[in-house]
């Protein structure tokens, strides 16, 4: 597509708010959605953060012989004079991702540049060297723990006396997000001014099954590498929990899904755990700021009829589909004149963040 061509952008909002979305361009010879989706993965990032400040926050605590579980967030904090008065954003990655993902640190690396505190979340298990992080927690992690974001912002907001907060998630990390602030609904903190998802898999179900179609076997394969790793790692330090042979045989998410993630965290089933950890029961009751945005040829990413209805429903949604961008890609032609560095989610995200900050 030329890029003097304005591709479709559907938008919904209601939201009184001064954010007005741009348009998205795909960078050309990128209108493909897998192309998208595998050159944002791979291209390379300029990273010109602070060193972080790591900590690890605990989300769940000890209960009988079951030690707490705690994350760990690399944290770059403004000033101490100033910084309970900036906006703060937590950022978290999606399925087999961490805190040092690519999306995480370029949108970590805008927001600090305009003045943000920003705290890169890893999830349950994810982060730090050779998955060490797997000893922080007796757990494994999954689609449905939200409540693991709400501890951390609580945390954060406590000890920082934080005014301002923004919660960003990409792939299963904005299905977190947005869970979140479909469970807090009108309940809210005040500080907590918007959530983003990109690209959020905020429908499991579906998006499980799209993975598993033909064209898309390359990503689930590499997902269920990582995750047949990361679950061996979890066997070598908890072995009296968890069994090495229930991973024989799984061929698909959804087969990892029914007899690891489901199994060993109270879920009945995959379909069980992908009805009860999706955001798409709760978007109806965000209250907040919220923007989704979702490639139509994102390749395995889908959101029902229902889903899109709700999130058309409620007005403190703001919608975007562009007809390209891929799976948390969304790149764009870099235009130095403006300073634009080609990755039209992170500009977009940024601006709404700071405009309801």
């Amino acid at each position: 597509m030329s890029d003097a061509v304005a591709p479709v952008l559907a938008v919904h909002s209601t939201a009184p708010t001064s954010f007005a979305p741009q348009p998205f361009f795909p960078r050309r010879f990128l209108t493909n959605g897998h192309l998208q989706t595998i050159f944002g993965n791979f291209l390379p990032r300029a990273n010109h953060l602070p060193a972080p400040t790591p900590e690890l926050v605990e989300v769940s605590p000890a209960a009988g012989e079951q030690i707490a579980s705690r994350v760990l967030c690399l944290c770059h904090w403004q000033p101490e004079p100033v910084r309970a008065a900036r906006p703060t954003a937590i950022i978290l990655h999606g399925l087999e991702g961490s805190a040092n993902s690519q999306y995480v640190v370029g949108n970590a690396n805008k927001l600090w540049r305009a003045g943000a505190n920003v705290i890169r979340m890893n999830m349950r298990n994810c982060g730090g060297p050779n998955y060490e992080m797997a000893r922080e927690t007796p757990t494994l992690y999954h689609s449905g723990l939200s409540a693991d974001v709400g501890a951390v912002m609580r945390h954060f907001l406590a000890r920082e006396r934080l005014q301002s907060i923004a919660l960003i998630g990409y792939s299963m990390g904005g299905n977190l997000v947005l869970k979140l602030a479909g469970e807090l609904a009108a309940a809210a903190p005040p500080q907590l001014r918007s959530v983003v998802g990109i690209s959020p898999s905020i429908d499991l179900g579906p998006s499980a099954a799209a993975l598993h179609r033909p064209e898309n076997r390359l990503y689930e394969a590499r997902f269920l590498r990582a995750l047949f790793r990361r679950y061996r790692n979890k066997v070598r330090f908890f072995p009296r929990a968890y069994d090495p042979n229930r991973i024989v045989g799984i061929h698909s998410l959804r087969d990892f899904d029914d007899r690891i993630t489901a199994f060993y965290s109270g879920f009945a089933s995959a379909e069980d755990y992908y009805y009860r950890a999706a955001a798409a029961r709760v978007i109806d009751h965000i209250a907040i700021p919220t923007l989704i945005a979702s490639a139509l040829d994102d390749p395995f990413i889908r959101f029902t009829p229902e889903t899109l209805a709700a999130l058309h429903a409620n007005p403190r949604i703001t919608l975007l589909q562009p007809e390209h961008g891929g799976h948390c890609a969304f790149l764009t032609t870099p235009n130095p004149a403006t300073g634009g560095d080609g990755y039209w989610a992170e500009t977009t995200l940024l601006r709404f963040v700071l405009a309801h900050a």
